[in-house]
């Protein structure tokens, strides 16, 4: 973290953020945190009275979600070691996006990464943020289908391992609470409420 006293603290990052809630001006940016992936900025936000209000803000460039479907009508999840809950959790395929990558582009090469799945059939499905009170990630969500099997090319340091089940059996892990991934339950009750009945995969 910079000083208090640093100029480096005022570097504007405004046009990496999404317009404010209610458009309220921001009239002074300052970095808290530059990280690999993420960075961290107090926005001053003018109230319509006048005043102005601080919050801190994690600028996140965004990300995707795959839900691959096999042939056979299976699920290609994932097991994936997770630092930060200190656990491994089953989730679906996801990955950030690179600078200048197109989303579709990315969920096409997290999913060949991490699970070794190529897919000839790959459709957007509405997306989300993830967590829109402190964080600006959105969350890109892709239906993957027609899938061709390779061997994954996974980052040194990724702890993952694929993880194929039934359809019904993942609404039951989520019933059982198993998929504690939240992106990963989003994508998948989704995709069984409003798709899964009409879809052929």
């Amino acid at each position: 973290m910079y000083p208090t006293n640093s100029p480096k603290q005022r570097q504007t990052t405004r046009q990496f953020l999404p317009p404010c809630p209610g458009n309220l001006p921001v009239t002074a940016t300052r970095l808290l945190l530059n990280a690999k992936r993420f960075r961290v900025v107090e926005v001053e936000l003018a109230q319509p009275d006048g005043d102005i209000v601080a919050r801190q803000i994690i600028e996140h460039p965004g990300a995707v979600v795959i839900l691959p479907i096999l042939p056979d009508g299976n699920i290609c999840l994932i097991r994936n070691f997770r630092p930060a809950a200190g656990k491994t959790l089953v989730e679906l395929p996801a990955g950030t996006l690179e600078p200048g990558e197109p989303p579709r582009q990315t969920a096409i090469r997290e999913l060949r990464e991490e699970t070794g799945y190529a897919a000839s059939k790959v459709t957007e499905l509405p997306g989300f943020y993830t967590s829109p009170g402190i964080l600006t990630e959105r969350m890109h969500v892709f239906l993957a289908t027609e899938l061709v099997e390779h061997s994954p090319e996974r980052e040194a340091g990724e702890d993952i391992e694929n993880f194929l089940v039934s359809w019904d059996e993942a609404m039951a892990m989520i019933e059982r609470g198993e998929i504690e991934d939240a992106k990963s339950v989003a994508a998948l009750l989704y995709y069984d409420r409003f798709c899964r009945s009409t879809a052929a995969v």
